[in-house]
């Protein structure tokens, strides 16, 4: 993930002179891993990034992975039939009770932060995050998450993040060993989204970071992409699914759109939409104004939307580009899907609050001390 834009420190002398215990009285500042997978620490960004022009341009059983996939970039096909933008989704967001922040909050009572960071990010609905390429047990955890929301009648968010070569092998690398293996572990990963309303935020960064990838590997990891929505939307025609679109800070609008409608977001079987901001900071009338732009120059369906994550951008990004857990930074809007934006989907708390991105604590482990000081700012 990449940052960049202003800075705002706010001073923290009450967050600094609290220490953490834990109901044994022994210091404590991080929770334990979830069954679910955390969020990934971000990759950086410089901090004025370059402006490029616009461009024109349980498990279930696995269905067949493409033999050949293309190997050069695909013309732009014409622009669908344009549609009334759709009825919003109704009801509220599912808050998953294995989050790493519910686990602290529930063996922490005692600690002097425990009201805030319970209040502020505990009993807020987040994002769960799927980033180890593990397809025997996917399809199950994937269900575990899907129907707990159907349960309670709200919506899951969901995040699939085994990418071949995500992070362009940075500090998030990993994924899936290939293509194909990628393939297969989506066909496992749609089996489990059900038959209810649910937000897949597909694969962050793996467009707007495809730079580092030669012509006919992007060429290969779009059509992945194309594939991936339409295979979700195929298992639950229910389910929303997002393009990564970096944020607004990143790509300028024609050369992410232009990237986005080659991995199929500008399709209807495959895409409702777009996303930015996951793990950054950038504010939330800055990515609104970023989305419509993208989305105007996508194309397609009038009824594509955007979804952004408000979970630490209360204060913006740092202007010196600091991605790494950056001082004086605080929440963001609450997650909801009634923005009273046009064509802003939903806001949405993508990556939770007080996973660290590896310098305030562990990168991935809920750390308090972080925490409360985006919750107390």
């Amino acid at each position: 993930m990449v940052v960049a834009a202003s800075l705002v420190v706010v001073a923290g002398a009450v967050a600094g002179a609290l220490a953490a215990f834990d109901d044994g009285g022994r210091a404590s500042d991080e929770a334990g891993p979830p069954e679910v997978s955390a969020s990934p620490r971000p990759a950086p960004l410089p901090a004025v990034p370059t402006r490029s022009a616009p461009a024109t341009t349980a498990s279930a059983p696995l269905s067949p992975s493409p033999s050949a996939r293309r190997t050069t970039t695909p013309t732009p096909s014409k622009p669908a039939k344009k549609r009334e933008h759709r009825t919003a989704v109704a009801g509220r967001l599912y808050r998953h009770p294995d989050s790493q922040v519910l686990e602290w909050v529930r063996s922490h009572s005692r600690d002097p932060r425990h009201a805030v960071i319970a209040s502020r990010i505990a009993e807020q609905p987040a994002a769960v995050w799927f980033a180890d390429y593990a397809p025997d047990t996917v399809t199950a955890r994937v269900a575990a998450v899907t129907s707990g929301g159907a349960a309670l009648g709200r919506v899951p968010v969901v995040v699939p993040y085994t990418i071949p070569g995500r992070d362009c092998g940075g500090h998030s690398q990993g994924g899936a060993p290939g293509l194909d293996a990628y393939d297969a572990w989506i066909d496992r990963f749609a089996a489990g989204l059900g038959s209810d309303e649910v937000i897949v935020v597909l694969e962050p960064d793996s467009v707007a970071q495809a730079e580092c990838l030669s012509a006919g590997e992007r060429a290969d990891r779009f059509a992945s992409l194309a594939r991936a929505g339409r295979v979700l939307k195929g298992a639950n025609p229910r389910a929303r699914v997002y393009y990564d679109a970096g944020h607004s800070g990143w790509n300028a609008p024609g050369k992410q759109a232009a990237w986005l409608r080659q991995a199929g977001a500008a399709s209807p079987e495959s895409s409702d939409g777009i996303f930015s901001n996951v793990s950054n900071f950038h504010t939330t009338a800055d990515e609104v104004a970023y989305d419509r732009r993208v989305l105007d120059v996508l194309g397609g369906p009038a009824g594509l939307g955007a979804v952004i994550d408000t979970s630490r951008n209360g204060n913006g990004a740092p202007a010196d580009g600091e991605w790494c857990d950056p001082a004086g930074r605080k929440l963001g809007r609450t997650p909801t899907l009634n923005t009273g934006e046009a064509r802003i989907d939903a806001y949405l708390w993508v990556k939770l609050p007080g996973e660290s991105d590896g310098c305030k604590g562990r990168p991935g482990t809920f750390t308090a001390s972080y925490a409360y000081d985006l919750a107390s700012s």
